[in-house]
């Protein structure tokens, strides 16, 4: 089903776009220029990641962030990739390099989500 356009989804899409970086709900709310409630914010959100626009990162301390989904040639590299969460300027990055792990026989991954943190190489 397609789903229409409406000046809130362009404007968190343009917003994570521009950023490069995942971003947190509030975050989102807070660089928003035009009026938004919380409840449209996490609405977009979700169809987004519904859509496969975006992903969710959820980060050791509970928060979630949203980042666009970067399409490349190789499909674990899209899915199964780090992110980096920085202690000092609070944003989370997609890293893109594939996530190398093993198995026992018998389990089939479905999702992978593998957050380093630390201080990013613009704080460093």
């Amino acid at each position: 089903m397609k789903r229409r356009n409406t000046p809130a989804k362009d404007a968190i899409l343009s917003l994570l776009t521009d950023t490069g970086k995942a971003m947190s709900q509030d975050a989102i709310e807070k660089k928003m220029d035009m009026n938004m409630d919380r409840a449209t914010i996490y609405r977009v959100l979700n169809r987004f990641c519904e859509d496969g626009i975006l992903h969710r990162i959820v980060a050791e301390d509970g928060k979630q962030y949203f980042a666009v989904c970067v399409k490349c040639d190789e499909k674990i590299l899209a899915d199964h990739h780090f992110h980096f969460r920085c202690t000092l300027c609070q944003t989370i990055e997609c890293l893109q390099v594939p996530v190398q792990f093993s198995l026992p026989k018998g389990y089939q991954v479905e999702r992978v989500n593998c957050v380093l943190t630390g201080v990013c190489k613009d704080c460093a």
